[in-house]
């Protein structure tokens, strides 16, 4: 039996999509025991780790002997770490604080990891650009082989591809700090034959002006920290989201979309998406973004 620390943070300024992958990649671990170590920060879904069976450690700070002192009192086998803020030197002091210790390091932007497992899972990763990015005998796990999907979506019986745009969904995260959905919203407003859901988490502080906004307009629904997330995004037929988690599970189920990047670390799957013709926006552009959903529909 292993004992195994997860060390990721969720907010309302960073998301929660950290959070949400590291349960989908813990479920690989039988018979472990496995802990998060988490901040308490403003937003965050820590209480999704405990409903999903899992401890939270609490950590008042991002601080190298903070988790050093977890790892050593959990008698941690393997970290995981999934969080932006621990760098290359942060898991060289871990590993030479803790020999023993196995470490499996998240990278979704090419970074200098010292870890004994490098996961990449999205669908652009390519082991090649790891060379000289990671220890000589690092395994390597990149691209779509692993892309962590939730049994949710593997075992729904997937909807045909439908031609005409009957039903679409706005996601742009649990957060959505830059407010890109009331934007698209109103870009699309006069769509009133269309039905329009926008799926969002109670960390998303925009929630009140989003409400204001759509309560004129009966064609469209705002779903707030949804347990059927698989079941919806099955049954429209247009995604407008953010080229992050929720574009992997869009993509596994063969849906169209639209991605509009939110953040500096999506610049690599907006890379993929535009080599590959997808639609897809570096920054939110009323007249682009208009271009691309008429063509979509």
């Amino acid at each position: 039996m292993k004992n195994i620390l997860v060390r990721a943070d969720s907010s309302s300024k960073i998301g929660i999509g950290h959070i949400m992958r590291d349960l989908v990649l813990v479920k690989e671990f039988d018979n472990s025991i496995i802990t998060f170590a988490s901040q308490d920060l403003d937003g965050n879904i820590n209480h999704k780790i405990v409903e999903s069976g899992y401890k939270v450690k609490i950590l008042k700070s991002n601080d190298l002997k903070e988790l050093d002192t977890s790892i050593k009192s959990l008698e941690i086998d393997l970290l995981v770490i999934d969080h932006y803020k621990i760098n290359f030197e942060f898991e060289k002091q871990i590993k030479k604080e803790n020999p023993k210790l196995k470490v499996l390091s998240f990278d979704d932007t090419y970074e200098k990891h010292c870890c004994d497992i490098l996961l990449n899972h999205n669908i652009y990763a390519q082991e090649k650009k790891y060379k000289n990015l990671v220890p000589q005998n690092c395994e390597l796990r990149c691209g779509e082989k692993y892309t962590l999907i939730r049994d949710e979506f593997k075992n729904l019986k997937k909807r045909e591809v439908q031609h005409s745009i009957k039903k679409v969904l706005i996601s742009f995260g649990g957060s959505d700090f830059d407010n890109i959905t009331l934007k698209v919203l109103k870009a699309i407003k006069n769509e009133k034959k269309i039905k329009i859901y926008i799926l969002t988490t109670s960390a998303n502080k925009n929630i009140k002006t989003i409400k204001s906004f759509i309560k004129e307009y009966k064609n469209i629904k705002l779903i707030v920290d949804s347990n059927e997330v698989s079941k919806l995004i099955n049954k429209i037929d247009l995604a407008i989201v953010s080229p992050s988690t929720i574009l992997h599970e869009i993509n596994y189920l063969k849906k169209k979309f639209i991605a509009i990047q939110t953040a500096s670390n999506q610049k690599f799957m907006m890379k993929y998406l535009k080599k590959n013709k997808y639609s897809s926006l570096e920054k939110f552009s009323k007249n682009r973004f208009i271009k691309f959903f008429k063509k979509s529909i």
